[in-house]
């Protein structure tokens, strides 16, 4: 009924922060903290690794740079099963950003680049392992990436001491038959690497692209709580856990968050689908447009912001 080698990031605050510049309150991240641990996830992306020469602190909240202090004063030592984990950026943080992991409450550092970094980011999540971290590589924007240029990242990760890399639908613009390809790729190319999937949920497939994902033996997948993220947001963390099966999942915890943190969120930030995360789901662009016309007081125009988006496309 389920696959023991499974395991599930929590990406709430970290991909949920692109909505309110992670700004959550120490009560809000603690509850979620609680929640996770109480429902067995596996890991907690607590936030971003960021250089303040790359980001304000007045712009930005703490989990946008998530100094051990403030991971301190929400988990302390971390005593539980729950591992946590940060994002970083390739070009929005500096070596000396990442103390070694003896002096640090964090378990894992995620790479982030485009397929022109790769080499960077290789030799990043490498410094992150010497460190004493674990580390993954999160290739982003997979749909826009040619084929020559897939085919030489692959081979470049192949060769790294990297043990986890990931298939992230950025744009929320990717069906199953293209997650499905890309996993049998990505698993050919590197069969020695554990794959991961990032999906968002631009055309309501966040959810099934990750089944597809699974049945596809990647072995790492993300979600996040109600689906907050940016834009569109994310696979759902309640529904994916529903789905896998695996006793150690407990959704009472991840129901009680929901209703006592999530819910009332919502009244303040909005997310999820919309049809102006479908547009440019559609047209693999980038969801930030959309994001803008959200904030906008045109938000329900859809044919304005669907015609304007098209311009140069020949989409009737």
């Amino acid at each position: 009924m389920y696959r023991k080698e499974i395991r599930v990031i929590d990406c709430t605050i970290r991909d949920g922060g692109l909505m309110n510049n992670w700004k959550f309150s120490d009560e809000f991240v603690k509850a979620v903290y609680e929640a996770l641990v109480g429902a067995g996830v596996d890991y907690m992306e607590i936030g971003y690794k960021s250089s303040e020469k790359s980001y304000s602190r007045t712009e930005n909240g703490p989990w946008k740079f998530c100094d051990e202090k403030d991971l301190r004063r929400i988990v302390g030592d971390n005593k539980t099963n729950l591992k946590l984990s940060c994002m970083a950026d390739i070009g929005r943080i500096d070596y000396s950003d990442i103390p070694p992991k003896k002096e640090s409450v964090v378990n894992m550092i995620r790479v982030a680049c485009y397929v022109h970094q790769i080499d960077k980011a290789i030799a990043l999540a490498e410094h992150c392992m010497d460190k004493g971290y674990e580390t993954t590589i999160n290739l982003m924007a997979v749909s826009k990436v040619n084929e020559r240029d897939l085919d030489e990242a692959l081979n470049d990760v192949a060769k790294s001491r990297v043990p986890i890399f990931y298939i992230v639908d950025s744009f929320g613009s990717m069906y199953c038959e293209q997650i499905e390809l890309l996993a049998r790729q990505y698993l050919k190319a590197m069969p020695d690497k554990t794959i991961g999937i990032h999906a968002h949920n631009n055309m309501q497939l966040a959810f099934s692209n990750t089944i597809t994902a699974i049945i596809e033996n990647c072995n790492i997948l993300d979600s996040t709580l109600l689906g907050l993220g940016r834009g569109a947001g994310n696979c759902h963390t309640e529904t994916l856990l529903a789905f896998l099966k695996n006793p150690k999942f407990k959704l009472r915890p991840i129901f009680k968050v929901i209703q006592e943190h999530l819910i009332p969120l919502q009244q303040k930030i909005e997310w999820g689908y919309h049809i102006p995360y479908l547009i440019t789901g559609v047209l693999n662009e980038h969801p930030k447009s959309a994001m803008d016309w959200m904030d906008s007081e045109e938000k329900y125009d859809f044919i304005k912001f669907y015609n304007q988006m098209t311009e140069s496309y020949a989409l009737e």
